[in-house]
């Protein structure tokens, strides 16, 4: 099979969960066992650092690669989703895995695997961990897929646990509470290995706390850690006055990578007394650089000036609230914006945030969860929010540029799925 039709094979024989929602998700880690037993554990061969959290792994994960990278070490990264190409989703010191490699692991191993009807998340772990023990890697930084305790990346014995902070999502999973989807994410916690945890509130405190105790593992709450002394904006991102690293200057715009930030240099002092070699340079480069050294895409992401444009793969109460945060900073004209959401996420509770002085042009995913574009305008006019509907998220920009003037600001986002368009149209 060439690389096209190999994904085209996974994405059909193991669907999405991106792209079907719940029907694609196995609760249980029965397969991950069974398919990292027949693949000889090969995340044993090297050191491992676990994300969980609602919002912010992404950034924390694909930042805490960078500066491991500029610190000299082989570092295996493995996120989800991926918006373009397959193989973002698992990468060696940035660069994705080859095509061959997918090829020859779909050629070779369907005839163990296909028996087992494995989730397309619990194939794609399984080829993560082997492909990052081929390529000997150093450590890899290993992103949580869905909650922690039951997500197949929780077999790893890893140097150090993270948890970015608990909000509302996967409900239907997770629960219905915060103290359910902080018990679940803090499943992740293994007796006596750290955990850092980014943020919380009283109801998940106590959760991670008791949970920490169980396992007799060392907690720290990164909100308690004065790392940031000052925070103003630089560029497109953010210049950081910190405690340990003097001035850094950051390449990751977004207020909301502020706290992610302050968990990622509480996360390094543990690394550090694990024994990792990361020199302040190190930080300083890793916090520079980090899409040119990871690929990483969609976070606060400008793709045009005059009208400015940016994008956000936020999508859900939390994300959300801290993009409203940051357009309500913007100086422009008139606030235009592209949006779309998936039909499992609480779209009510989003359209109530949402700025209501803002032109919208409604538009939907190439996805079969996305919500119709018209369903959502109705939805919309019910919270103030008024405009246009359009098939495609192409066409959508395409009408938000030639209506605004070059002191307008343009902001696309709702879904990870409609920065995935985007980003597949102009890249």
């Amino acid at each position: 099979m060439t690389y096209e039709q190999t994904t085209e094979y996974l994405f059909n024989c193991a669907p999405l969960f991106q792209q079907v929602g719940s029907s694609a998700y196995k609760e249980g880690l029965d397969n991950t066992s069974l398919l990292d037993e027949h693949f000889g554990h090969p995340h044993r061969n090297y050191r491992t650092i676990h994300v969980a959290g609602t919002n912010g792994k992404g950034s924390t994960s694909h930042t805490l690669a960078a500066i491991l990278q500029a610190a000299g070490y082989k570092v295996g990264l493995y996120t989800s989703p991926h918006l373009i190409d397959f193989r973002e989703r698992i990468r060696v010191n940035g660069i994705p895995a080859s095509k061959q490699f997918v090829v020859d692991f779909v050629e070779k191993e369907r005839s163990f695997f296909e028996p087992l009807h494995p989730s397309f998340f619990e194939l794609t772990t399984a080829m993560a961990f082997l492909y990052f023990a081929q390529e000997k890697v150093d450590v890899a930084i290993i992103e949580v897929g869905l909650g922690g305790r039951l997500d197949c990346t929780n077999i790893i014995a890893p140097d150090a646990c993270v948890i970015t902070n608990i909000s509302p999502d996967h409900t239907q999973f997770l629960g219905s509470t915060l103290a359910q989807i902080a018990g679940e994410k803090a499943g992740i916690i293994k007796k006596g290995t750290p955990v850092i945890i980014g943020e919380t509130t009283p109801e998940t405190r106590i959760v991670f706390t008791q949970k920490a105790a169980a396992e007799c593992a060392p907690i720290t709450f990164a909100e308690e850690r004065a790392q940031l002394i000052d925070v103003q904006p630089h560029n497109s991102g953010i210049r950081y006055v910190t405690s340990s690293y003097g001035t850094i200057d950051a390449e990751l715009g977004g207020c909301y990578q502020i706290k992610n930030t302050n968990t990622i240099l509480t996360v390094l002092d543990t690394l550090k007394e694990k024994g990792y070699s990361i020199g302040t340079e190190a930080v300083h480069k890793g916090f520079a650089n980090v899409t040119a050294t990871t690929g990483l895409m969609g976070r606060w992401q400008k793709i045009g000036s005059n009208p400015t444009v940016v994008c956000d793969a936020g999508h859900n109460i939390g994300g959300i609230s801290y993009i409203v945060e940051q357009l309500s900073q913007q100086k422009c004209d008139t606030l235009r914006i592209v949006f779309g959401m998936v039909n499992d996420k609480d779209i009510s509770s989003v359209l109530a945030m949402m700025p209501k002085e803002a032109t919208y042009y409604f538009t939907q995913a190439s996805v079969k969860r996305a919500l119709p574009s018209q369903e959502l305008a109705a939805l919309a006019a019910e919270y103030g929010l008024g405009g246009n509907c359009y098939p495609t998220v192409a066409e959508a920009l395409e009408a938000a540029r030639k209506e605004a003037a070059p002191g307008d600001f343009i902001f696309v986002g709702g879904s990870c799925f409609i920065v995935a368009d985007l980003l597949a149209g102009t890249m």
